[in-house]
């Protein structure tokens, strides 16, 4: 490792170790001043997040649209600091930190029936926090994760989500992860996937708010493959009086359903833009929680190499 990532991952190890001993109102201030001094920095990941968010919320300009940036970083921060302090959440504590909306009811009925279920969720609010939960109230978790670099960070993460209970495959340097997937599902397992930005170079083309993306298409493969049911997830957070960590709301979409017409590749879109449309509405709503630091749409790309 260079020296740059032996201090990334010290940091890291620290935070973990300090962030979770600190009082919760202590540590959420904490990340707040860190946040908004990343903010008044404006690197190029804040840009993005700026370039992102006015193109999905075209109604904010100036004053406004500056403030929702900023609130968009301390959202982001407050995921870190969620992540970093949730090794000590009790499973009460744990469950004082979600909500599930929209037809959740649908998918506990899926769940309780020992059937598999595929959630395709976006880059928004806390989705380590609302995995955790899942483990621990809902179903056994099974994801795939992009390898991070360092490697050492990358195991650190590892680690750090299975001993939340979850089981974590890599998206790239392992096995083939999309045959233990559908042995998942063929088990009855759950399967939530952050799917909003494609990272395989095999995305389809949807439109998110208007504006073409490439989405990752594994959601609704494998729900055509398996016969698991497929429900877009929309993340975000809500502050709770009295409290400074804010609590994290799953609101379940309706369950997308295979369409009887078209070939598989017209399938897998059609599915795929209607989970993306339940996450459009999630953004639009909750644009701050909505955490793309990266380009997401395919007119900020150089290239159509670029785009994949």
């Amino acid at each position: 490792m260079s020296l740059a990532e032996v201090a990334q991952v010290a940091g890291f190890r620290a935070a973990w170790k300090v962030v979770c001993k600190l009082p919760e109102s202590a540590a959420y201030a904490m990340f707040d001043r860190i946040a908004d001094i990343t903010f008044r920095r404006n690197g190029p990941s804040v840009q993005r997040m700026r370039a992102n968010y006015a193109k999905v919320r075209p109604d904010l300009a100036g004053d406004a649209l500056e403030q929702v940036v900023r609130d968009g970083v301390r959202s982001y921060l407050h995921y870190w600091c969620d992540a970093f302090r949730l090794s000590v959440l009790s499973p009460e504590q744990l469950a004082e930190r979600m909500r599930l909306v929209g037809s959740e009811a649908d998918a506990r009925a899926i769940v309780g029936r020992g059937e598999p279920i595929i959630l395709f969720l976006g880059h928004m609010g806390n989705w380590d926090l609302a995995g955790a939960w899942s483990t621990t109230y809902f179903a056994p978790v099974t994801t795939v994760a992009e390898r991070l670099k360092p490697e050492e960070l990358y195991e650190e993460f590892l680690a750090f989500r299975e001993s939340l209970g979850m089981t974590i495959l890599p998206l790239t340097g392992g096995d083939d992860t999309y045959p233990t997937l559908v042995a998942a599902l063929e088990n009855g397992g759950f399967v939530p996937l952050l799917a909003d930005r494609d990272l395989t170079r095999h995305g389809v083309e949807v439109e998110l708010l208007g504006h073409p993306i490439k989405a990752a298409t594994g959601p609704a493969r494998l729900a055509l493959d398996t016969g698991a049911a497929l429900f877009p997830l929309s993340v975000s957070y809500e502050q709770v009086p009295g409290r400074a960590a804010p609590r994290v709301v799953a609101d379940f979409g309706p369950r997308v359903q295979v369409p009887t017409t078209g070939d598989r590749s017209e399938q897998v879109r059609t599915m795929t833009q209607a989970c993306i449309d339940h996450l459009g509405a999630g953004i639009r709503e909750h644009t701050a929680d909505w955490h793309m630091m990266q380009r997401i749409f395919l007119a900020d790309f150089d290239d159509l190499e670029d785009r994949g």
